[in-house]
């Protein structure tokens, strides 16, 4: 039996593929392809529109290249890597940065739950263990984050860690809609309304002083994923999006609408204020219920299609 559990792990092993994203990394996407050769022959690379020599050296290294001729942002780039991770029928598949912010080396221990059976997916945290190298801002934001998108996900402590990793079940579940920076909470969201198994594993971080280490403005990073996050919840759930809120404005609209008759019945002049008020929550009301209703529809037809 430790035999044949061994002769799994060892055809795991053998069949593992990384996805690096990439977006104009010429000068560290050589490094972090060599060091995942260590431990994979198929590394994936998506060129993300690039316009230095980011995809001339991944294909001069032996990657796989896909590219886009335009910027279509991270989320277009996942989705591309785990289609073709679906097509080579990779046991495995890592995704890791292509700014050097990563360690491959760290690859052995991203995988190793996957292996031995632990877990579906893998988070590389940079929050399990203290880290000092890790800019405030950063730890601010990613809090920030990490609360709004486990409102409807398993307690991740980093959310938006592009470190992670991938066995064929959770793969065959995951088909994000998110173009931009937003993908990673969607994945999360997608992997645990699918009863995937989450597990984080400590990594360390690399900042470059004085260099990018994103491709993205931290604040708009922020705002992009929070963003992401209201649409996506809405459209999953949006009986408790709009109808709950709709009807608190309905019901608003009922008690503003009978103060203003109470005042009309007074005598006083500004009767209208309230009734004005009260027309604009019964609207507002209405059409938050409708379109709730509607959106529910809609996802139920299209799950039992």
């Amino acid at each position: 039996m430790q035999t044949r559990t061994n002769e799994n792990k060892k055809n795991i092993e053998n069949n593992i593929a990384v996805a690096i994203p990439a977006y104009n990394e010429e000068r560290s996407i050589s490094k972090t392809i060599i060091k995942s050769q260590k431990y994979t022959k198929t590394v994936i690379v998506y060129d993300d529109g690039s316009m230095d020599m980011t995809r001339e050296i991944a294909k001069r290294l032996g990657a796989i290249v896909i590219f886009s001729d335009t910027h279509l942002g991270k989320g277009e780039a996942l989705r591309a890597c785990f289609e073709k991770a679906r097509e080579l029928e990779v046991d495995v598949l890592v995704t890791i940065d292509a700014d050097d912010q990563h360690n491959p080396d760290e690859i052995p221990s991203i995988i190793l739950p996957i292996i031995e059976g632990e877990a579906d997916v893998t988070v590389g945290s940079r929050f399990l263990e203290k880290d000092d190298s890790v800019p405030k801002y950063r730890i601010v934001g990613n809090r920030i984050l990490n609360i709004i998108t486990n409102k409807s996900n398993k307690g991740v402590t980093d959310t938006q860690s592009g470190f992670r990793a991938y066995n064929k079940k959770a793969l065959n579940v995951i088909r994000p809609g998110e173009m931009g920076m937003g993908v990673d909470s969607e994945i999360l969201m997608d992997l645990s309304e699918n009863e995937i198994i989450i597990k984080e594993v400590p990594i360390s971080v690399k900042y470059h002083e004085n260099e990018k280490t994103s491709s993205h403005n931290p604040i708009y990073h922020t705002l992009d994923v929070i963003l992401s996050v209201i649409k996506l919840v809405s459209i999953r759930h949006p009986l408790k999006f709009y109808c709950i809120p709709g009807a608190v404005l309905f019901i608003t609209s009922l008690m503003l609408g009978w103060k203003s008759f109470t005042l009309f019945e007074e005598g006083m002049d500004y009767w209208i204020n309230f009734a004005l008020m009260a027309t604009v929550s019964l609207l507002i009301g209405v059409q938050a219920i409708f379109v709730g209703i509607t959106l529910f529809t809609v996802n139920t037809i299209i799950r039992k299609n």
